[in-house]
């Protein structure tokens, strides 16, 4: 027998087909939505990031109010402790199952949005001397903060159901799309006043999911303006930019809203969006930063900005740890891979397999093929190649100690009259012009 949180989810609001191969007709009360969802992401980012910042300061603080209320009426009701105690107390033996740490991986990856590009797009509004290292650790607080508390919230209202039917805490729990919209919901169906709890419910999610829109359209829409200047910093430009991206994003979203929409877009979440393609990007960007780039480079620049050098332990992180243990993961989940399954019954074809690896595999080659297409177009031999690639580029800013050594080597052998006032000539290359 099927629920009725199960059947309407499933029947009725998804319309579910037997399988991928039967991608089915569109869901237009869907398709409604989903063109609500672009339409208030457009004009709540057209007019850039000021007015992007303006409209998350409420989507990002109102869902606090939510979880909090949600909290509170969790912890009250009767077999929240069930709850709590499984929440607090980890079944130790699945640590060595690598789909946790993949599962794991990806919720921090996706939390912090971690390798996404989304904190380099919009930290680059900030002021040059803007405290970074301060931000990161707030950031790392509050976002940790955030998900342990949250979790109260979830697992009181599981310990809540378990207790209503009678049944262990395993069987009511479930990921994912499950526990937003059969789960929880169910739960809040068997409380007091469950309009209310749905209504605060379901509000949250829908400001949790405008909020990761603006952050993730306004990230990319910053890098293509800045990679391309003369094109997109024109009259209206940016704004026709803009509107292409959520019309192109509208589109590609159709697919997921037939009949078996919900099979693609399993496929997208285990593969294109999985913590594989974050971690394979992960380890080349810690290698760039630790490795290439050079990790007391990197301190160098954090302390022009900050005025300070940040603990040693960082630098550490950044040379050995950081990559090691993205490397070890991904390889572990290499190793261990399973194909997908939809609510572990429904197995998908091999050619739903290829394309989930075809969607992975379209992020995580771009950066082999971009290196060695570098290496082909550059001149010179190979040595000399991967000499120049190395090489930062001239045009960065220099930090106030490599202004200091150019200003000493320059002094050693330069006039008086230039040592007295303090200037240096530079060539055409080095000042940029």
């Amino acid at each position: 027998a099927t629920s009725p949180v199960i059947e309407f989810w499933e029947r009725r609001v998804l319309r579910i087909s037997s399988g991928i191969d039967h991608i089915g007709a569109l869901n237009w009360d869907l398709v409604a939505c989903l063109a609500v969802a672009w339409v208030i992401c457009y004009f709540c980012i057209w007019k850039g990031v000021k007015s992007t910042g303006k409209v998350v300061y409420f989507t990002a603080t109102f869902p606090y109010v939510m979880l909090i209320v949600l909290l509170i009426r969790g912890v009250t009701l009767p077999g929240a402790s069930r709850g709590i105690h499984f929440y607090l107390y980890p079944d130790l033996g699945r640590l060595s199952d690598p789909q946790v740490w993949m599962d794991a991986g990806t919720q921090i990856f996706f939390s912090y949005a971690i390798c996404l590009g989304c904190l380099t797009a919009l930290g680059s509004y900030n002021k040059y001397n803007n405290n970074c290292y301060k931000d990161c650790l707030c950031l790392c607080f509050l976002n940790s903060g955030t998900s342990f508390i949250a979790g109260f919230a979830i697992f009181s209202i599981l310990g809540f159901m378990s207790y209503e039917q009678n049944v262990p805490i395993s069987e009511v729990a479930e990921s994912g799309p499950g526990l937003a919209f059969i789960a929880y919901p169910r739960a809040v169906t068997m409380m007091p006043f469950s309009p209310l709890w749905a209504c605060c419910f379901f509000v949250m999610i829908v400001f949790l999911g405008l909020d990761s829109q603006f952050v993730c359209v306004e990230s990319l829409v910053t890098a293509m303006v800045d990679m391309y200047p003369s094109v997109f910093r024109r009259k209206n430009r940016r704004e026709l930019f803009i509107l292409a991206v959520a019309v192109v994003s509208f589109l590609v979203g159709l697919i997921m809203l037939t009949e078996g929409g919900m099979y693609v877009f399993q496929l997208f979440d285990y593969y294109a969006a999985s913590g594989m393609c974050l971690l394979f990007v992960a380890i080349f960007e810690t290698v760039c930063i630790g490795w290439i780039y050079g990790a007391e480079r990197f301190y160098d620049n954090i302390e022009d900005m900050i005025g300070y050098r940040p603990g040693p332990i960082i630098k550490y992180c950044w040379l050995f740890f950081t990559p090691a243990t993205c490397l070890g993961t991904f390889a572990f989940a290499l190793i261990k891979y399973s194909p997908l399954k939809y609510n572990n019954e429904y197995v998908y074809p091999l050619w739903g397999d290829g394309v989930g690896w075809i969607l992975a595999l379209s992020s995580m080659l771009c950066i082999p093929l971009w290196m060695a297409g570098k290496l082909y177009f550059t001149p010179g031999t190979l040595k000399e190649r991967l000499a120049l690639l190395k090489t930062p580029s001239t045009d960065l800013p220099k930090t106030k100690k490599e202004q200091e050594r150019l200003l000493a080597t320059f002094s050693a052998g330069g006039d008086n009259h230039q040592k007295k006032n303090c200037y240096l000539t530079v060539d055409e290359k080095e000042s940029g012009c």
